[in-house]
């Protein structure tokens, strides 16, 4: 059997249109830490997540498909993700109570309704979103 030209170029846009989808499906969006947004956010009632984490971090490494695909989750739809950098933004480090970065906050639109700290395990981040909701 052979195949033509436009098979294989028909093949290759499929498969590039099938992983672009993919990567679409799993994106979630992550708002670099502002005190206007984090309060805008409160004030809207939204359920927000805030993630301490720094980019050298193995554990925050492992946490981030975690949260990403869970916050892919329909249920957490309207739930608002910012990311404080632990070495960038001290002062907020501070202000949140954090003493290391891997530091994860949820907050039910004011309140703070629970956090962790080196947490890599599926069940029990889903279990802490469940709380912001």
């Amino acid at each position: 059997m052979t195949y033509s030209r436009r098979f294989f170029v028909t093949a290759a846009l499929a498969a590039t249109v099938a992983v672009g989808g993919l990567g679409t499906a799993w994106a979630v969006e992550t708002t670099p830490y502002s005190d206007a947004a984090f309060k805008a956010a409160q004030t809207a009632g939204q359920p927000i997540l805030i993630k301490i984490d720094a980019s050298w971090c193995p554990t925050c490494k492992a946490q981030k498909p975690i949260i990403d695909k869970l916050a892919a989750e329909p249920k957490f739809k309207s739930l608002k993700i910012f990311r404080v950098d632990f070495d960038d933004m001290k002062p907020v480090v501070k202000a949140f109570g954090a003493q290391m970065q891997s530091t994860l906050i949820a907050f039910k639109g004011a309140t703070e309704a629970g956090r962790s700290v080196g947490d890599t395990k599926e069940a029990s981040i889903a279990a802490l979103l469940d709380k912001s909701l």
